[in-house]
């Protein structure tokens, strides 16, 4: 299992439209999302204190490769909705989770 951390910066001037805005993009891509074979639990929606036009969304995936075969369907779907927006696409990385044991 990996973490994936996807950045999506809004245009200036959305900021206070963050939650509506992350709503729209979740009911666009979430129903596919969810019945594809790499999804394995719902994501998670941070606005960044400093830039609340920055949103994080992080999320466990099976695999790298089925996580760029989602993505792959997705890119285009998200065409118009960058337009509308999206300053830029969005930025995404992958994490695997190290096991440190803690107290």
């Amino acid at each position: 299992m990996i973490t994936v951390i996807e950045t999506w910066r809004l245009k200036p001037g959305r900021e206070e439209e963050a939650l509506a805005i992350m709503q729209k993009m979740d009911d666009l891509l979430g129903p596919p999302a969810h019945e594809h074979p790499g999804w394995c639990g719902h994501a998670r929606f941070f606005r960044k204190n400093d830039r609340p036009g920055e949103v994080v969304m992080m999320y466990p995936w099976r695999t790298l490769e089925l996580h760029q075969h989602l993505t792959a369907q997705e890119e285009p779907v998200l065409k118009s909705f960058y337009e509308e927006y999206c300053s830029a696409p969005r930025e995404i990385n992958y994490y695997t989770e190290l096991m440190v044991e803690v107290e």
